[in-house]
C-alpha cells in the first residue's frame, strides 16, 4: 500500500473547508469578552452607591470627598476586572484538553497535524496504536483491526476491509465493514480512510449532543447565597429608607440623611458573597487541576466534599494497564517471575518462552505482546531460543469463532515451517484437539492461575513442510506447551488511598470486567472490605431493581461488568440515599456518568464524549487523585463556609456602627469612603485569606457532609451573630467612651474606625479555625494572610499618620494611648471565642 500514490486535499482547500464546516471538536463553553466582563462589573450594587455618594459629594460642594471616592470606584473595577479575567484565564486552561494529533496526506505528502484541524475529505493514514479523528471511510488497508469497544462496548477488535461498493455508512460494531469512527484505536495493520464526518456530525459527536441537551440546574450553595443576598438586600433598602428619614426629620438635613443612608447600604450590601463563592470554586477548580484533577464543572467541588461511595474502575485506575508477565506453568510446574534480572528462568519454560515470542509482533503495540518480547528476551537472551534470522511469512488472525492466533515462520536452516499459537487457554486446548482428561487437568490449572489474580494465556507449537499452507489454524497439527499468566500491577498510592477513604467514611466499590478470581484478588490487594463477595454483569442481567439495591448495600465487587451495567449500578446506589462518584472512558460509560453525583472520565485513555458527560476529568487516571480531589473539595467547602461566618459577622458592626449614631443622635462615625476602605480590607480577606487556608487535621477522619448543608446553617449562624454582635459592642463601647472623655468629632471617629479595623482583623484571624487557637492560627502556611495582614496595617497607618489621607478621611491623630484602648477592645471583642473553641475541643 503506497500512500503517497494518493494526493489528498490541497491545503487551500483544507483551510476553505475549515472556515465552512468548523473545527473537528465537540462544542464547548464560550468564553466571556473583555466588554461583557467590564458590564458585569460595573452592574455592582457597591460600585452604583459609591457613584451616588460621590454625586452627592460634589452637590454638597466637598469636591476631595467626591474625588476620592471616584478614586475607589476604579480601584474596585480594576481589582473585580482583574479577578474576573484571572477567573476567565484559568477556566480556559482547565477546558483546553489538546486533541490527538492526525497523520494526513495533504498536496500529496504526509503531514502531521492536530485533529481538531482534520477536516471532511481529508485523507487518513492509519496506523497500529492511531486515535482515528474523525468519522472515514476505509479505502486501502493491511491486516486492519480496530478497537471500537468506546462506541459499541465491544472488547474485541474489529476486523476492517476497503471500500467496495456501497458507501452508505453504517452503525459502528461487525467485523469487515468499510467504516472507521472518530475516537476508535488502530490496534493492528494499516490503511487510508477518507474523512465523510468531523465533529458533531461523528458517532461520537451524536452522543454529545444529545449529552448536551440535560441542563443543569443552580447548585445548592448558588441558591443559598442567592437567598442571602435578596435577604440582606431588602432588609438594607428598608434600613437605608429608615435612617434617611430618621436623619431628616431629627436634623433637618435630607441630603445628609440620603448620603447616611446610602453610608448605611454599603455597610450592609453582603456583595462580597457572590464574589467569594465564584473565585472559591474557581479557584478550587485550578487547586484540583495541580493534583491531576480537571473540574469541567466548578459545581462538583461542592459535591465532593459529600461523596459516599466511589465506584472505580480497575484497569489503569486502581492498577497500571500495563501488563506484567508474572507467572508460568509447563510440564505440571508454576514459575513465578519477578523483575527482569532477578530470575533465571528454568530450563522446562524455555520451549514456552520462546513460542510465545514467535506468537507475537517483531515490533508490537500490544502491551501484552511487548511484555512478552521485551521480559522474555531478557530471560532468553544469547540462547539458541531467540530467532533473530528468522522470516515470518503468515499470520493468522484472532477471530470470533478461534480466539487464537498463529504465526508462521521460515528458517533459512529449517525444511519445515515454524507454527507458534498463543490465545484463550480453551482456544488453544481446542487447536491442540485435547482428550477430556487433560482438558479437566487443564482447566484446573487454569483455576489455581486465575485464583493470584492473574490473566491467562495458551501456547502451542506446530510444524508444517513446506508446501502450500491450508487456509485455518485447525489443518495444523499442535502440541500445547503451557500457561502464561500476566497481571496488571496495582498502582503503589492506592491501598493507601482506599485506606484514606474508609477512614474519611466513604465505600470504596470496584467494577471490572476481568473474571471474579482477578477482580478478588485485586480487591483484595488494596483493601477493599468485604472483597469475597462480588455481583458479576450476568447476575445482573437476572436481579431485579429492588433485589440489586438490597444486595450493593454490602458488596462491593463487581465483575464481568458491561460498561451499560454501571447506570444500574449508579441508580441502585442513588435509590438507597448514596453520593455516587463514578469513573468510566468509553462512550458506553456516558450515561453513568451523567447521572452520578460525580461522573469521573478517564483523562489518560478516555473519549471526548466521556469527558462532555463527566463533572471531572482524571488527568492520570490514578485512584488517589480522586481522593485528592475529595480532601481539596472538603476543604473548599469549609473555607466557604468560613468566609461567609466571618462576611456575615464583619457586616453587623460596620452597619451597627452607621446605624447607632443616627438613633442616638450622636455624630456619624463612618462616611462612604470609610466603608469603601474596609470593603478594600473585607474582599481580599474573604476571598484570597480563606481560599488559601490549609485544611483541618480531621478533614479526612470526618464522615462526609450532608449533601444541601447550608453554609450559614443555625450554628454558624448563631456563632456570627454573637461576634458580630461582641465586636459592635466593643467598637461603639470605644466611640461612647471617645464621646464622654469630651474627644471632637474627628477624635472620636478615628479611635473608632481604628478600632474597627483591629477588631475586623481579629476576627479575620479566629475565624480561619474553629479548633486551633489564634496563636497556632498565626503559626499556619498561609502567605495570603501574612500579605493581607502587612497591607492592612500599612493602609491603616497611612491614613492615621499621613496628613494628606488623613484630611481626605476627616481623621485626626491617633496617640499611643488611643491605639492601645483600640488594640485592647478588638482582643477582648472575640476573646469569648477563643474560650468557647477551647472548651469545645
Amino acid at each position: 500500500m503506497e500512500a503517497k500514490e494518493i494526493t489528498g486535499l490541497s491545503e487551500g482547500e483544507a483551510a476553505h473547508r475549515l472556515a465552512e464546516d468548523g473545527y473537528n471538536e465537540l462544542a464547548s463553553q464560550k468564553k466571556q469578552g473583555v466588554f461583557t466582563i467590564f458590564l458585569n462589573v460595573i452592574k455592582e450594587p457597591m460600585l452604583l452607591l459609591l457613584i451616588g455618594s460621590g454625586l452627592i459629594y460634589l452637590v454638597l460642594g466637598e469636591a476631595k470627598d467626591a474625588l476620592m471616592l471616584t478614586s475607589f470606584v476604579f480601584v474596585v473595577i480594576g481589582i473585580t476586572f482583574h479577578q474576573e479575567r484571572k477567573t476567565e484565564r484559568t477556566l480556559e486552561a482547565l477546558r483546553n484538553i489538546s486533541s490527538p494529533r492526525a497523520l494526513v496526506i495533504r498536496d500529496g505528502l504526509e503531514r502531521r497535524i492536530p485533529g481538531r484541524e482534520v477536516v471532511k475529505g481529508d485523507i487518513l493514514v492509519l496506523k497500529e496504536g492511531d486515535r482515528v479523528p474523525a468519522d472515514a471511510v476505509v479505502l486501502e488497508c493491511e491486516n486492519l483491526s480496530v478497537d471500537e469497544s468506546l462506541l459499541t462496548g465491544e472488547a474485541l477488535a474489529v476486523r476492517k476491509s476497503a471500500l467496495n461498493g456501497d458507501s452508505a455508512i453504517k452503525r459502528p460494531g461487525g467485523d469487515d465493514l468499510p467504516f472507521v469512527y472518530s475516537g476508535t484505536l488502530v490496534v493492528q495493520g494499516q490503511g487510508l480512510a477518507r474523512v465523510t464526518l468531523t465533529g458533531p456530525h461523528t458517532e461520537m459527536g451524536k452522543i454529545g449532543r444529545a449529552l448536551q441537551t440535560i441542563e443543569n440546574e443552580d447548585i445548592p450553595v448558588k441558591k443559598e447565597v442567592k437567598e442571602i443576598v435578596r435577604s440582606f438586600s431588602i432588609g438594607g433598602a428598608v434600613l437605608c429608607l429608615f435612617i434617611t428619614v430618621i436623619y431628616g426629620l431629627s436634623r433637618n438635613d435630607w441630603l445628609k440623611g440620603v448620603l447616611s443612608g446610602l453610608t448605611l447600604g454599603m455597610a450592609i450590601l453582603p456583595e462580597e458573597f457572590p464574589v467569594v463563592l465564584i473565585i472559591f470554586l474557581t479557584l478550587g477548580a485550578w487547586r484540583i487541576s495541580k493534583k491531576q484533577v480537571l473540574a469541567r464543572q466548578s459545581a462538583v467541588i461542592e459535591t465532593l466534599g459529600a461523596a459516599t461511595v466511589l465506584c472505580v474502575d480497575k484497569t489503569g485506575t486502581i492498577t497500571m494497564n500495563k501488563m506484567s508477565l508474572k507467572g508460568v506453568m509447563a510440564n505440571g510446574g508454576y514459575f513465578e517471575l519477578k523483575e527482569t534480572g532477578q530470575d533465571k528462568l528454568p530450563d522446562a519454560f524455555h520451549d514456552l518462552m520462546e513460542y510465545s515470542i514467535l506468537a507475537s509482533q517483531k515490533d508490537p503495540f500490544d502491551p501484552i505482546e511487548i511484555e512478552i518480547r521485551h521480559k522474555g528476551g531478557a530471560f532468553l537472551s544469547g540462547s539458541e531460543h531467540i530467532h533473530n534470522s528468522w522470516k515470518l511469512v503468515r499470520e493468522y488472525p484472532l477471530s470470533k469463532k478461534l480466539l487464537a492466533l498463529s504465526h508462521v515462520w521460515e528458517s533459512p536452516d529449517l525444511k519445515s515451517y515454524i507454527i507458534a499459537a498463543k490465545g484463550s487457554p480453551e482456544a488453544i486446548a481446542d487447536l491442540c484437539h485435547m482428550e477430556t482428561g487433560i482438558r479437566i487437568t487443564l482447566s484446573k490449572d487454569i483455576e489455581s492461575m486465575a485464583a493470584k489474580g492473574l490473566r491467562i494465556l495458551g501456547v502451542a507449537k506446530a510444524e508444517f513442510r513446506k508446501t502450500e499452507l491450508p487456509s485455518q489454524q485447525h489443518d495444523f497439527d499442535f502440541e500445547f506447551l503451557g500457561l502464561i499468566g500476566f497481571t496488571d500491577p496495582i498502582r503503589p498510592t492506592v491501598p493507601h488511598a482506599v485506606k484514606e477513604a474508609y477512614a474519611a467514611g466513604m465505600r470504596v466499590i470496584m467494577i471490572t470486567g476481568d473474571y471474579p478470581g482477578t477482580a478478588v484478588n485485586i480487591a483484595s490487594g488494596i483493601g477493599v472490605k468485604n472483597h469475597h463477595e462480588y455481583i458479576t454483569g450476568p447476575e445482573m442481567e437476572t436481579m431485579g431493581r429492588s433485589t440489586l439495591q438490597e444486595r450493593i448495600k454490602a458488596v462491593n465487587v463487581f465483575a464481568r461488568v458491561l460498561p451499560e451495567q454501571k447506570l444500574s449500578i449508579v441508580e441502585a446506589l442513588k435509590a438507597n440515599g448514596e453520593i455516587v462518584a463514578m469513573t468510566g472512558d468509553g462512550v458506553n460509560d456516558a450515561p453513568a456518568l451523567k447521572a452520578a453525583h460525580i461522573g469521573i472520565a478517564m483523562g489518560g485513555r478516555g473519549t471526548d464524549v466521556a469527558r462532555e458527560a463527566a463533572s471531572l476529568v482524571l488527568l492520570n487516571d490514578d485512584f488517589s487523585s480522586i481522593i485528592e480531589a475529595v480532601r481539596l473539595g472538603r476543604r473548599i467547602f469549609e473555607n466557604l463556609k468560613k468566609a461567609v461566618s466571618y462576611i456575615f459577622a464583619v457586616h453587623i458592626p460596620i452597619a451597627g456602627i452607621s446605624i447607632l449614631p443616627v438613633l442616638f443622635n450622636l455624630p456619624l462615625v463612618l462616611l462612604p469612603a470609610h466603608i469603601a476602605f474596609l470593603e478594600l480590607i473585607i474582599d481580599p480577606t474573604c476571598s484570597t485569606v480563606y481560599e488559601a487556608n490549609p485544611e483541618e487535621d480531621s478533614i479526612m477522619t470526618r464522615p462526609p457532609r450532608r449533601m444541601g448543608e447550608r453554609l450559614l446553617n443555625k450554628k454558624t449562624f448563631i456563632i456570627s451573630l454573637f461576634q458580630g454582635i461582641n465586636v459592635l459592642a466593643a467598637v461603639f463601647a470605644v466611640y461612647v467612651y471617645a464621646v464622654y472623655m469630651g474627644k471632637d468629632k474627628a477624635e472620636a471617629r478615628t479611635l473608632t474606625f481604628a478600632t474597627l479595623v483591629i477588631a475586623n482583623f481579629m476576627l479575620m484571624l479566629t475565624n480561619l479555625s474553629w479548633k486551633k487557637n489564634i496563636f497556632a492560627i498565626m503559626r499556619m502556611k498561609n502567605k495570603a494572610m501574612r500579605v493581607v495582614t502587612a497591607g492592612t496595617m500599612a493602609a491603616l497607618a497611612a491614613v492615621l499618620y499621613i496628613p494628606f489621607a488623613r484630611s481626605l478621611f476627616h481623621f485626626s491623630s491617633l496617640y499611643a494611648i488611643d491605639l492601645s484602648i483600640a488594640l485592647t477592645a478588638g482582643l477582648l471583642s472575640l476573646l469569648w471565642f477563643e474560650g468557647l473553641k477551647k472548651f469545645l475541643n
